[in-house]
Formats: C-alpha cells, structure tokens, sequence
C-alpha cells in the first residue's frame, strides 16, 4: 500500500542492515502469524494468456516501449533465463537474521504458490527488468509485485491499494496513474511500474540512499518512517530497519523481499526451482491513435477479449479511455497483424454507434448510465457545450460492440462475480442511503463490516454511493439437524456457556468477537488481555458463548 521510489549503482551495497536484536538473528525461534506473508485477495481469477503469448523464440524482440526492433545476437551477455538475469545483478546484503529466515522458509515450503506467482508475472517481468536497469535500479525491486500483490494487476487491498505495484488512489495520482470513470492507471502495467520507479527513488533519496528505510516507506508511508527514525535517534538508538519500532506488517514486509531475493539468488540451497520466464520481451506497447472498441481490438489482434483486457488491465470499462493512454499491450508475435487491421480501420470503426431520440425527462447524466458510458463522450461526439438537451432531437452515442457481459474483466463484471460468489446460506442487498456507511450497515445486517466490504469489491475506508446496491451473505446460525433444540421464542432465555478457545492462524479479536458474537471488550476482560496486543496460534481464550445465537 502506498503513501508516497529510488535509484543506486547495481555496485552499491544495502544500507541500514547493520544492527540487528538477539532474537532477529536467532534462525531457532518459531514461525509466528505475524510473519507469514500476506497475499492479497484476487478479485478476478486471471486468465491463462500462455497461448497468448507464444511466439517464435528466433524471431526479432521488439521492445515494450518504444517499437524499436533489436535482434537477440545484438544483446551483450543476454542470459537465457530472466532469474538469472535478476540473480547476477542482485546487490541487497540479505542478513539472516529470525524474520528473514521465518519468510524465506514460507516460501521455500510453498513451491506451488511460487509457481502460481511466476506464471502470473510471465508476461511482464521481462519488461519490469528492463525498467529498471534503465532506470539503474536494484534488480530486487523486480519481485517487489510478488510482496505487494503475487504478480496480479487486478489486486485490490483493505487499504484501497489497487494494482500489480498496490497504489492508494492518491499516490497514484502523485506518480503519474491517471484514474477515472474509463481507465485506472494503477492497473495499468506500463503506467504503474513507471509510476512505482518513480516512488521508489523518490523514497531512496528521502531516506538518504537506506533502500531498507525506502522500502519500509513504501509500504507504510515516509512520514510514519520518519517519525520511528526520529524517535530512535532521540533515545540514542540505533535507525536502521530492524531497530525501528513500526507496523508489524510493515516489519515483516522488508524480509519478504530480502527473503525472495535469497530464494532467486540460490534456490538449490532451499530445494526450490523457479519456474522458467526466458529472458526476451513478449509484450510490445502499441499507439492506437484514438479510443478503441476493446472487443474491437481484440479482433483485430486475433486474441480473445479476455486474453486482451488480461494485458491491459487498467482499462475499466469497454473501450479505451477517449482521452487517452491511446496504447495498448499486444503479445509480439500478433504486432504486425494488428498494426496492419488497424491502420486500414476508419476511426468511425473504431466503435459501434446508437442514434437514439432524446425523451421527456431525459439528461445527459441518465442517457450516458443506460448506454454505460459518460457523458463528457456524447457532448464530444455532439457538439455539445453545455449540460442542456430537447426532447426529439437525436444524439449519437458510442455503445460497447459486443453484450457487457462478453468484457469478463471490465470492472463491472469482476465486481459482479464477486457479488455473486456464495460467502453464506443467504443472499440480501442493500441499497445505500444517505448518511449509510459499512459499519452501521454491517451491524444492521450483523456481518463483519470488512468482509461486508470484500464481499463487494470495495475497501472499508471506500465513500458509498447513493442508490448503490451491496450485497449481505447471512450464515445460517443453525443446521435442520439442532433446528428443534436451538430456535427460541422471543421470550426465552439465552444459553450460556464457557468454552475455550484455541487461536487459530490469522485470528484476531475482532474476527474471534464476531465468530462467537461477543464483544472485544468482553474477550479483553475475560482474559486479562489487551487488544493491542497480537494474539498468538495455540493461545488459549476463555469465552462466554450464547449457544443459541453462536456461529
């Protein structure tokens, strides 16, 4: 997640590694929840575009950026393998200290989640490297993604972060991520790793050349980094990474990234292989000149429309956004075909077109909702300078080219598969009113206001709309089975009861209160504890259960 990036000779070493605790170098001490890495829940499950992207491993590479085509006998000390390209230019000093080591051995022990990631960054890594080396940037900020989101540009966090690189909508905007109603450049590949380059090196020189601090800043903000830095140096304290009292997730997510660094650096020392990316562009960035019909383009490339929106996910609607980025992501071995299909396409082509007849009662804002687009396109594509229209007079609108449901990974139809994905027994809507907000509809509904959130696509922090329609999965509190012993009048009693709880892996007061519906209080008392205080797995708690309204 991103508040606010960085650039070092490949030669420079890492600094800020130095000083470490007893116990962070102590590779004895237990796993703990605290540690375990975190991925970011998919809201789409990303196609497979391998076909997609096969192509003829002797014919020219053209490079993503600029069109330019570069033989591969023309590359000095081209390595096969793209890890190997990474590996040989890894720089970090990784310490092996407890937190480290913790990570390093959750992803040893996960091959396949390691395999599922890579496949995910096939398409892209190659360029993310040359990003970088471009920019004279360690290569360790190449498996970055994998820390932020596991290599999926359609990640959307708690935090609001959005992306393959996990931007906040105002960081976004900050380092160049266009947003609107058509496109989000957070998703957007090309635009956000220049967007996260740029953070990176801002971060780098805001911490004086500590890539460990810049890191830290990267997921938790600058400021907040600032400030540990400052309290330590007031306490005569050391301010390197490890010796700074910050976030947990923050202190686990730098080890993440010098854990996977050591993994690419010698993964036969872990028992690990790296699924194989070869080391030679396969995406090429191509101008279309103008907005396109994404159903359209994919045609005209000989791609399905899924395998497209999948290379150009910032893309939120059916077409490009009308006011640009004008590019798109093609595979290399379709360019040539689609640079020829497009130049003899005329831009009224480009998009299919409605005449429609203004009506009583309609406005602009009502006419682009039932079209599904906005309306600054139907008064640029009319001549229209202010917001005012007359009944019988005739508009043109550009309208999608195949049914909405066919744009399987536009933003309306990844929220719609989220909606629609069973959480419990039964589904409910709500339609927001105003002064609405997650908490209180979560406990109109008695749901988790986060998973009230996920459940929709949204973050709990999002701002609700009036007349948006959310989903409630309710959970049936009790089976046919006990029907006839734990359904109660409204006159009878509750039953209570005293059980104990073991912690699980990822509990949390909150998720415990809501699982038994007690309060945090009421654990905090039973227990002697202390909400801000991180429960461990295998701790044990002592509840008092309502059984008959227990889930």
């Amino acid at each position: 997640m991103k508040y606010i990036s960085f650039s070092i000779s490949a030669a420079i070493a890492l600094v800020g590694c130095q000083t470490t605790t007893n116990q962070d170098k102590n590779p004895l001490v237990k796993n703990n929840i605290d540690a375990i890495p975190q991925i970011v829940e998919n809201i789409a499950t990303p196609v497979d575009i391998s076909q997609a992207l096969l192509a003829d491993e002797t014919a020219a590479v053209i490079h993503p950026v600029d069109d330019v085509e570069i033989s591969l006998s023309d590359k000095v000390n081209v390595s096969d393998d793209v890890w190997q390209r990474i590996r040989e230019q890894l720089t970090f000093n990784v310490e092996q200290n407890r937190r480290v080591i913790v990570q390093r051995n959750w992803y040893a022990k996960n091959q396949a989640y390691l395999d599922r990631v890579a496949k995910r960054a096939k398409p892209y890594m190659h360029y993310i490297v040359e990003e970088l080396e471009a920019a004279n940037m360690p290569l360790e900020m190449a498996l970055l993604p994998i820390v932020e989101s596991a290599f999926d540009p359609f990640a959307y966090s708690h935090g609001r972060a959005s992306g393959m690189w996990q931007f906040v909508p105002g960081t976004g905007t900050r380092f160049g991520m266009k947003q609107n109603w058509w496109y989000d450049g957070r998703r957007d590949v090309i635009a956000s790793t220049k967007g996260a380059i740029k953070y990176l090196k801002y971060l780098h020189k805001f911490f004086d050349g500590d890539w460990l601090l810049a890191l830290a800043a990267y997921n938790s903000g600058e400021g907040r980094v600032r400030r540990a830095v400052k309290n330590n140096a007031r306490r005569k304290m050391p301010t390197d990474f490890w010796s700074l009292d910050l976030p947990k997730e923050t202190r686990a997510y730098v080890p993440k990234l010098l854990a996977l660094a050591d993994l690419v650096k010698r993964p036969s020392d872990f028992d690990v292989e790296l699924f194989e990316i070869k080391n030679q562009s396969v995406i090429t960035v191509v101008d279309t000149g103008s907005q396109i019909d994404l159903a359209k383009a994919a045609e005209l490339a000989e791609l399905s429309l899924e395998e497209l929106q999948h290379l150009n996910p910032g893309f939120n609607r059916w077409a490009t956004d009308p006011k640009g980025p004008h590019y798109l992501v093609i595979p290399n071995h379709k360019v040539a075909k689609f640079k020829t299909s497009l130049s003899s396409l005329s831009k009224k082509d480009r998009l299919a077109w409605q005449r429609y007849q203004i009506r009583n009662g309609d406005s602009l804002g009502k006419i682009a909702k039932k079209f599904n687009t906005d309306m600054g396109v139907i008064k640029q594509v009319n001549d229209i300078r202010g917001n005012q229209i007359r009944a019988g007079k005739h508009l043109l609108i550009p309208v999608a080219a195949k049914s909405l449901d066919s744009y399987i990974l536009s933003q309306d139809q990844r929220l719609a598969k989220k909606q629609n994905t069973p959480r419990g027994n039964e589904k409910l809507t709500h339609t927001v009113k105003s002064g609405d907000n997650f908490w209180d509809i979560s406990r109109k509904y008695g749901v988790n206001y986060r998973q009230l959130a996920k459940w929709n696509g949204m973050a709990p922090r999002d701002t609700l709309k009036l007349g948006q329609k959310l989903v409630i999965w309710k959970k049936t509190k009790v089976t046919t089975k006990t029907l006839s012993k734990t359904v109660l009048s409204p006159n009878e009693q509750a039953i209570m009861r005293n059980i104990t709880y073991k912690v699980r892996r990822g509990d949390s007061f909150a998720r415990i209160a809501d699982k038994f519906n007690v309060s945090i209080k009421d654990i905090e008392r039973w227990n002697r504890l202390n909400r801000k205080k991180y429960l461990q797995p295998g701790q044990m708690l002592k509840l008092s259960v309502d059984v008959t309204n227990a889930i």
